[in-house]
């Protein structure tokens, strides 16, 4: 007898929700918040939510949706693209320094993070885009066709900061490690998605499929899960600019990834190999793919594709271990496994319980940020990613450990 390794929620209105989090915190919200999708007429079989499952605006984060006919937006969620890069390097750890402040201070200025410069700048300020490095230049060249034609149908995308995002890190959750593996390998690992013009496509088109749910006098039990049904102009439309987010998010990371090793290049004055291994994978998007002999579109928002053989990343807090993965490719969740740890405590929350010299202690041997405002995210604030990982055996399997030795946070 095959043995179940998922807890089952099921209202009479409302298909199944299988739930990965045997051993994990899942707090009555986010239950709440998962039946009420499981309400909709067009939900394929049943919900799967990952070990690293939360309350998120109006979809879980750390849930994963099928769905025929229709597609809701807020269950992709407004980062769109958002996702992991890591790659191996030739590098051990017996090669870097004791005191990494000078790796990390590379880092930094190689990529712009945070509220930076040139971050603040929109794209009406830089002219023809003179100003803006080669790569980005370069990186820009097979997103731009498309975009051009996305803002002569959704005017509201063009002035976003689109082309002066791209290779830049953000804040919240968004960071750049450089981590040990299990035999003292170095790897980098960044995590950022399509910034600020994947924000203004999926907020645009949430907000769309609110106005038809109203035209339509549709009621639902969360106005945020307005959605928009397949065949209509904003169903092409939002599937046509997501798939565009989702290349831009990519590139994104492949933009950052290259200025970081070239940055740790530089700092170490050493020549070494990159990408013996590399992974980049989304964890907020959409996919039509197939699911028991069916069509459907899956949407993941916080959670990553584990189909059989296939490799993912699921990181911890900045103080914790992450894993690179190889998917078991299990049906019932959709081929889907957790994207991190997940988080169980809200920022305003952390910011109010945890101290800085509790902060302090958390990140110990890790060359990083240690002030209050990075305290939103000290590992306190999220789930024991060695819980979540036993709550998914069944979805994974670990290829590599990670722990970092340095974090750099926008």
């Amino acid at each position: 007898m095959t043995q179940i390794n998922y807890q089952v929620l099921k209202e009479d209105d409302g298909v199944p929700v299988k739930a990965w989090t045997h051993g994990v915190a899942f707090e009555d919200a986010a239950k709440r918040q998962l039946l009420n999708i499981a309400q909709l007429p067009f939900i394929y079989k049943w919900i799967a939510a990952m070990p690293d499952v939360h309350l998120g605006k109006g979809a879980t984060i750390g849930s994963v949706v099928a769905t025929t006919k229709a597609v809701i937006p807020a269950a992709v969620g407004v980062d769109l693209g958002c996702g992991m890069m890591a790659v191996k390097t030739s590098l051990d750890a017996g090669q870097l320094p004791d005191n990494l402040s000078a790796v990390r201070s590379a880092i930094e200025q190689a990529v712009p993070h945070g509220r930076s410069k040139r971050l603040r700048k929109s794209t009406r300020d830089i002219g023809a885009w003179g100003d803006l490095p080669d790569d980005v230049m370069a990186a820009w060249k097979p997103l731009s066709e498309q975009f051009t034609v996305l803002t002569e149908k959704h005017g509201v995308l063009k002035n976003t900061n689109n082309i002066n995002h791209l290779g830049t890190l953000g804040t919240g959750n968004h960071f750049i490690e450089v981590c040990l593996d299990q035999d003292q390998a170095v790897w980098v690992m960044l995590h950022s998605g399509s910034r600020g013009v994947g924000n203004r496509i999926g907020s645009h088109f949430i907000e769309l499929a609110k106005k038809e749910m109203e035209r339509w006098h549709i009621h639902l039990p969360d106005r945020d899960l307005a959605y928009l049904p397949e065949g209509s102009k904003h169903f092409d439309d939002y599937v046509e600019a997501v798939e565009w987010a989702q290349q831009f998010a990519r590139i994104n990371r492949e933009v950052m990834m290259a200025r970081v090793l070239s940055a740790i290049r530089q700092s170490l004055q050493l020549e070494f190999e990159a990408h013996l291994e590399a992974v980049n994978c989304h964890h907020n998007y959409i996919s039509r793919e197939l699911h028991y002999g069916e069509e459907v579109m899956v949407t993941r928002k916080g959670a990553v594709r584990a189909g059989l053989g296939e490799m993912g990343i699921i990181p911890g807090s900045m103080g914790a271990k992450s894993y690179i993965v190889r998917g078991l490719g299990n049906s019932e969740s959709f081929h889907s496994c957790s994207h991190g740890a997940g988080r169980v405590m809200s920022r305003t929350e952390a910011k109010k319980s945890v101290s800085l010299a509790q902060h302090e202690a958390a990140t110990a041997g890790v060359e990083c940020r240690k002030d209050k405002s990075v305290i939103d995210e000290t590992p306190a604030a999220y789930k024991d990613i060695d819980a979540v990982m036993a709550a998914q055996q069944d979805l994974v399997e670990i290829v590599h450990t990670l722990k970092q030795v340095v974090c750099v946070k926008g």
